[in-house]
This record gives structure tokens, C-alpha cells and sequence, in this order.
């Protein structure tokens, strides 16, 4: 059993496994006590064989057969894997060391049966992402992704940090005043993880196409989308992984709410769609001909404090994570959030893909995604 998940017996001589964490837990009824007696043999020192035996040894009556399928519907819940498994090729003693505590999470949240955790972060450690725009929400990512022993990321920003930055990009220090972010990010990330690579360039997007080239010059796993401008970037950033198939996360902050969105070509809606659907939910009561920027004004920068800056970073950091690894299991086509003025108010918006989406429907406008052999990205990662 996984360590995380272990079993204990409730009032009533149920077996609760997986802890009280929703999505995770699951309760068996034991009424003649044997599931609790398996879940103890399998604590990592005894074969499958030997654990079969000393159920049936404990509780004669009890079919060995019935054992076995016990054991195979534990490890198809993900609760069990193999104490025995070595680290995967590809992965050392140091990464033991420095990623243990990530993969006990990945562990903890993997449901899926997979022999061991050190999968997914083998999975983490040949993935290859590119951060577009690392101030406060791309910063915070590109530091939680490169700590969590991403393979290769490269950044890219065209501005130099500045002192009015420092209050939310936590990745610059006063030192770096006047460097170009993507010099300074660079080095900073590499310090973080000397086995990470880390590159970076100096570089604008000015539309379509230069993401296009941007996305093409490398294998890409994953686009983090952390620049906010041009206002169109993140319809740019729709189309062009429509396009080559490539999975992106982006996020942000506005005010006290802070949100990521989770798209993959070709599963659940695009980002276009999620605009569409979330801009009918809303009833801003607006008049005739009045400009939503009336209900939502727009200011020349965005207010914004370390918390916000680093809490949207981490959100995406979150969601890229998932989809590279697999875990835990993550259905894109959605965003997600929290507003800092109403914690026990969590922002979900999910909307279907819609037929008419000028990006990816079915009408002869749409732009459909297709792989380019370059910028496809793997999918569902977690089932081997």
C-alpha cells in the first residue's frame, strides 16, 4: 500500500483507505475482517504471493482467487505500487535525494496504477516547456517548474527589469535593475537547479506568426503563456497551438481575483470557446452601446502584489505539472482560481466546446488542430 494512502478501520469495521481527502479516499465494507488483514500484509516486505497466503492463513474461508482480486482492484484504484521497483533509467541517487517529498505528492495524488511514482517525474524530466513573458505570473511558474526538475525550459521576454517590478516578480532581485529579464531569469533559474536547462532570449511576439517560430525552432511539450500584451496574445496563443496541437496553460491576476486556464488541442474547448461561454454567463446589466470596460475599467498597469503575482504562478505552475505528468488526472478546457476577497467562493468556469468557435468549431472558419511533428506534444501521459 502506499504510504499516504494507508488503511484504517472505521467505528462500524469499514476499511478507509486513501485518506479523508476528497477525490482520493475510498471506504470497503469488511464485514468478516480479511480486506483489513490484506491491507496490513501489504506493506512493502511481503511478495503477492506471500500476501495471499497469510490472508487465507488468517482467514480460511477465504478463496485465495478472491485475494488476488482484491489486490488487482487496489493497485486499478491506485493505492498500491512496488516497494521493490527500481528508479527508473534516466533518473540518479541524486534525484532520489532532491525530488522525494515531489514524488511522495505525485504518489499521494496518482491514481492511477503505475508501478512506481518516479514514472511521472522521469515523465517531468524529459519535457521540454517554453515560458513566454516571465514577470510576476511567468516568473512564479518558471521557478516552480525548474524546482520541480522540469528538463528543459527556455524563457523568453523582451523587457528589462525594473524597480516598480520588485514588488511582485520575485525572481529579479535590486541587483538585476537594468538586465534584460530573460538574462536574469536565466541565471537566476539555473542557480535554483543546476540540472535543469535553462535558456532564454530577448525577444518581442508581435503576432501570430513570431509565435509560430518561437513554438517551431524546438520540440515543445507545453507553452506557458505568462505575457499579458499585446491585449491579443492569448487569442494568438489559441490559434498557434490549435495549430501545431501543442497543450498551454496561461494565467493572471485582476484585482483580488486570480485565475489560470487549462487548454489541450482537441480535448474539451478552447480557450475562444471559455470566452465565448463565460461572456454569456455574466450579466453586467451594461446599457446600450456602454463598453465593458465600464464594468471592469482598465488601468494603464495592473495592481498587483506579490501574493496575487505568485499565487497565479502558481496555479498554472500546477496545471502544467499535471499535464505533463498526468498527475493527477486533469481534464483541460477549463479555468480556475481564487478570489482573494471571498475564499470560500473558489472560481471554476467550464463551458462547453461550441460548434460555432471561430477557432476551433466545425464551421468552415474554424482553425483545427493538427500535429506538425515538431510542436505536438504528448497527451495523457498517465497511462504508461
Amino acid at each position: 500500500m502506499k504510504p499516504e494512502h494507508r488503511a484504517y478501520r472505521t467505528v462500524d469495521g469499514n476499511v478507509r483507505i486513501g485518506s479523508v481527502i476528497y477525490g482520493i479516499g475510498a471506504e470497503i465494507e469488511d464485514a468478516d475482517g480479511w480486506v483489513w488483514t490484506l491491507t496490513e500484509a501489504m506493506d512493502g516486505s511481503r511478495s503477492a504471493p506471500q500476501i495471499a497466503a497469510e490472508v487465507t492463513a488468517r482467514h480460511p474461508g477465504v478463496p485465495v482467487d478472491s485475494v488476488r482480486s482484491a489486490m488487482a482492484e487496489l493497485r486499478e484504484a491506485g493505492f498500491v505500487d512496488d516497494a521493490a521497483a527500481p528508479l527508473p533509467a534516466g533518473l540518479g541517487a541524486r534525484d532520489r535525494v532532491r525530488h522525494a517529498r515531489g514524488v511522495a505528492l505525485l504518489r499521494w495524488m496518482d491514481l492511477s496504477p503505475r508501478a512506481t511514482p518516479w514514472k511521472a517525474q522521469l515523465r517531468l524530466r524529459r519535457a521540454r516547456v517554453l515560458v513566454l513573458g516571465v514577470g510576476g505570473t511567468g516568473g512564479a511558474t518558471a521557478q516552480l517548474l525548474v524546482a520541480s526538475g522540469v528538463g528543459h525550459l527556455h524563457a523568453v521576454d523582451p523587457d528589462v527589469v525594473e524597480l516598480s517590478n520588485l514588488n511582485r516578480q520575485l525572481l529579479y532581485r535590486e541587483a538585476d535593475i537594468g538586465r534584460p529579464k530573460a538574462t536574469a531569469a536565466r541565471a537566476a533559474l539555473q542557480a535554483l537547479n543546476s540540472d535543469v536547462t535553462v535558456t532564454s532570449e530577448c525577444r518581442e511576439v508581435c503576432g501570430p506568426d513570431d509565435l509560430i517560430a518561437l513554438l517551431t525552432a524546438a520540440r515543445y511539450d507545453l507553452l506557458v503563456l505568462g505575457a499579458d500584451r499585446p491585449p491579443e496574445i492569448r487569442r494568438w496563443a489559441n490559434r498557434v497551438c490549435l495549430r501545431l496541437g501543442l497543450p498551454w496553460v496561461e494565467g493572471g491576476y485582476r484585482g483580488p481575483l486570480v485565475t489560470a486556464g487549462v487548454h489541450v488541442p482537441g480535448e474539451g474547448p478552447c480557450w475562444e470557446c471559455q470566452r465565448a461561454g463565460e461572456d454569456e454567463r455574466r450579466d453586467l446589466r451594461l446599457r446600450p452601446g456602454q463598453s465593458e470596460d465600464a464594468a471592469s475599467p482598465r488601468m494603464p498597469w495592473n495592481p498587483a502584489s506579490a501574493v496575487t503575482a505568485s499565487l497565479s504562478g502558481t496555479l498554472v505552475a500546477h496545471a502544467a505539472l499535471a499535464l505533463l505528468t498526468g498527475v493527477p488526472p486533469m481534464q483541460p478546457g477549463f479555468r480556475y482560481g481564487v478570489n482573494l476577497m471571498s475564499l470560500g467562493d473558489p472560481v471554476l468556469q467550464r463551458h462547453p466546446r461550441r460548434t460555432d468557435c471561430p477557432a476551433c468549431g466545425t464551421s468552415p472558419s474554424g482553425v483545427r488542430g493538427r500535429a506538425n511533428g515538431r510542436g505536438r506534444a504528448k497527451r495523457n501521459p498517465s497511462g504508461g
